[in-house]
């Protein structure tokens, strides 16, 4: 069988993201995946209730095609950025490319709104001893608040809501989405009409090595870590409507795919194509992520229990 990678039609950063999806040997004319999408355009979110779509990617690097604001939007009416002193500003007053914040500041994400998902931006206090990319973070009130103990050119992700720690990831480096890049080994994530843009890890998801809880599946070419949202479910075979609804190592396939299947999805885990396969289903078999030579380096053996098509 002539596989193709397998299409996520719309992936984030966020809790709960849309899709169970197609595999290999599916007619063009049906859609390439069962989604539930969320009414939400406006944030990404650090728990279960909105999801977002992101961009396009390449294997360091992913723009949103979501057009950046412009400079008017990060403005307030009557007063520009600097030199408005105390007067109330709007939601987006600094700009995440230019860290335009004054001295001592730096211009970070947060929930205005006293709910779950970044969707403004503003200026937050450095912490006087920062802590940087990869370290050991904390977070004030949420993980969501926009003020955090990591230094200019990071922010606290995955927040701990008990403890509030989390781990320094960079924003991405650039003057705007359309050349916005990150170190090796990470891809930039453009979310929420560019509220975030952060440098996240990629992954690999037969070793699922993604810091703590964290799960790694795909997203366009490559595999990222993302939130896990199974809860007590995620085993072989649950239904599943998200693609982070599956415990580590598996992942939310139409419903073809699974034996005894009944929902619109439900999830599989993936396979090493080199090795004897060890799929689950007695009909199902170890199907390559990607169309022979297309596997982007260091995912050439990645494939995923499936009923062939």
């Amino acid at each position: 069988m002539n596989a193709q990678r397998a299409r996520l039609v719309a992936l984030a950063v966020a809790v709960l993201l849309p899709g169970c999806q197609k595999l290999p040997g599916s007619s063009s004319s049906e859609a390439s995946a069962t989604t539930t999408t969320s009414s939400s355009t406006t944030g990404t979110t650090a728990t279960s209730s909105t999801s977002m779509t992101t961009g396009t990617t390449s294997l360091v690097t992913m723009t949103s095609t979501t057009e950046p604001e412009t400079e008017t939007e990060t403005e307030t009416e009557g007063c520009l950025f600097l030199g408005c002193g105390d007067t109330p500003r709007d939601d987006n007053e600094c700009d995440p490319w230019l860290q335009d914040c004054p001295e001592g500041e730096k211009c970070m994400p947060w929930a205005n709104d006293g709910g779950s998902a970044w969707n403004a931006l503003k200026c937050s206090p450095i912490d006087p001893a920062p802590v940087g990319p990869g370290d050991v973070c904390t977070a004030e009130e949420s993980g969501v608040s926009g003020v955090d103990n990591c230094d200019a050119h990071s922010m606290c992700w995955d927040v701990d809501p008990e403890t509030l720690e989390g781990v320094c990831l960079p924003f991405c480096m650039g003057t705007s989405a359309e050349d916005a890049t990150c170190g090796a080994g990470f891809y930039c994530n453009l979310v929420g009409d560019g509220v975030l843009i952060l440098c996240q890890p990629l992954c690999d998801p037969l070793s699922q090595d993604c810091p703590g809880d964290d799960l790694c599946i795909p997203h366009g070419e490559i595999f990222i870590c993302v939130l896990d949202a199974s809860g007590e479910a995620g085993f072989y075979g649950d239904p599943c409507e998200y693609a982070n609804a599956c415990g580590a190592g598996l992942y939310c396939l139409n419903p073809e795919y699974v034996e005894g299947c009944q929902s619109a999805g439900c999830c599989t885990p993936f396979c090493d194509t080199t090795k004897s396969p060890m799929c689950p289903g007695a009909t199902q078999e170890c199907i390559p992520w990607y169309a022979e030579g297309m596997a982007p380096p260091q995912y050439e053996n990645v494939g995923i229990c499936g009923i062939p098509q």
